[in-house]
């Protein structure tokens, strides 16, 4: 990987794409350190010290910290996220929107447009909802100073935080579509990168200022060590796959052959990706924000406080991990068509050795993705406990500072790049037959 990176410094039209790169990701951090106007900027600072991350540590992460913060950035990459997921998930029961997803290059361009306007309306939404929760004191419960990060709750006041944290995310989008444009490509996840990666160092020191043994320098390498373990474990399983060979028959068009090449379905045994993680924090994190917010005293109110406010609790884990797993499949089953692809194989004369093509072909492929999508949930789940687990036993912290959302994105970003790079570097280094 390193190799590569030095590699592309050495090439001059690289080298400006990995600056610029560079220099949009300098841009997105400052505005996460910039506040929205009307925010007292030292309650908030006062109330994060002692809050933590608390209930909206899934945004709070993807935003790197900007979200507590209060900051133009607050909401960071999440509508984007969210208005991606909610748009994938409608191609398959809007027969417009699918068709879309088949009209190529075209198509995409309409679904992402639609894509923009999502993301601004969630991005309204949620801005309303943090502006809200902040002002009556709800988003730092625990803080004496929480009913002060917001001095000013007149309309007008509310209004303009919500439109400067709106203006926020979608700068963000711009910003994720120069990386895409001008930069080395794949401009989101990169920023999600960002983000994820910015909060590591800071987060990890505190588990050693918090740690009892050696004066914390035990918990901070055995948390270093584990997720170093962890990150080897997610690149072996995030690169394995099953492939499938394909043969495609040979065809007589005119006095030319064509066909006859063999080639193969890659279905990687971690087809989900990440979103199985982020649907089930999504959905742990529903009961507790609506007994915060109702500020009811009821006996379930006090049960969901109890057992889903912390990531550390037995029935946390317990669900979390049974959500992975059912969102894993769920998700799988949607994104990935067997019939869809038996019936493009069929069209152009492909089949698989030993199979039938049409519907034995698909209900193959659903046979085997079904079994190698068992392991891969599975995987998920148990990188998504593990740092739990962990910092429990060490008893370092009652906060998680990585979790397996954070270690996945960052891997799988950290390939995607190196794949994206060495690319590049191939199509520039590329001799021909002709010297």
């Amino acid at each position: 990987m390193l190799s590569a990176f030095a590699r592309a410094f050495k090439t001059p039209d690289l080298r400006k794409k990995l600056l610029f790169t560079l220099g949009i990701m300098v841009i997105f951090r400052v505005g996460a350190h910039i506040p929205v106007p009307g925010v007292n900027f030292k309650a908030v600072n006062q109330c994060v010290k002692l809050s933590g991350n608390g209930l909206f540590g899934l945004v709070n992460l993807f935003s790197g910290g900007a979200l507590l913060q209060l900051t133009i950035f607050a909401l960071g990459i999440m509508p984007y996220i969210t208005a991606s997921i909610i748009l994938q998930l409608l191609t398959v029961v809007i027969p417009r929107l699918e068709s879309l997803k088949k009209e190529g290059q075209a198509g995409q361009t309409k679904i992402t447009q639609y894509t923009r306007y999502l993301t601004i309306a969630l991005a309204i939404l949620q801005g309303t909802g943090i502006v809200a929760t902040a002002s009556n004191g709800a988003l730092f419960s625990s803080c004496p100073v929480g009913n002060q990060v917001v001095p000013d709750t007149g309309v007008f006041r509310i209004a303009l935080m919500v439109i400067t944290m709106t203006a926020g995310t979608t700068v963000i989008m711009w910003l994720g579509e120069l990386i895409t444009d001008r930069g080395i490509g794949n401009g989101m996840s990169i920023l999600m990168f960002t983000s994820i990666a910015a909060g590591f160092p800071g987060n990890v020191w505190t588990i050693k200022k918090l740690g009892k043994i050696a004066g914390g320098w035990f918990e901070f390498f055995a948390v270093i060590a584990t997720g170093i373990v962890v990150i080897v474990l997610v690149i072996f399983v995030e690169q394995a796959q099953r492939r499938i060979p394909v043969q495609y028959a040979k065809r007589m068009i005119g006095r030319r052959a064509f066909g006859g090449t063999s080639t193969y379905i890659p279905l990687k045994v971690n087809q989900a990706g990440v979103i199985p993680v982020i649907f089930a924090s999504s959905l742990l994190y529903i009961p507790s924000l609506v007994a915060q917010l109702t500020g009811s005293k009821a006996s379930w109110a006090n049960w969901v406080n109890t057992n889903f406010t912390k990531g550390d609790h037995p029935i946390y884990m317990i669900a979390y991990f049974v959500l992975i797993v059912f969102f894993a499949f769920f998700y799988v089953a949607i994104s990935f068509n067997p019939e869809e692809v038996a019936d493009n194989m069929k069209k152009y004369g492909g089949f698989i050795p030993g199979i039938r093509a049409g519907r034995p072909t698909a209900e193959y492929l659903n046979y085997v993705l079904t079994r190698i999508t068992w392991p891969g949930s599975l995987y998920l789940g148990l990188i998504a406990l593990i740092p739990m687990i962990g910092l429990v036993a060490l008893n370092a912290s009652t906060t998680i500072p990585f979790g397996g959302t954070s270690i996945l994105i960052i891997v799988g970003v950290g390939l995607e790049t190196v794949k994206q790079i060495e690319s590049q570097l191939q199509q520039r280094n590329y001799e021909g037959f002709l010297r």
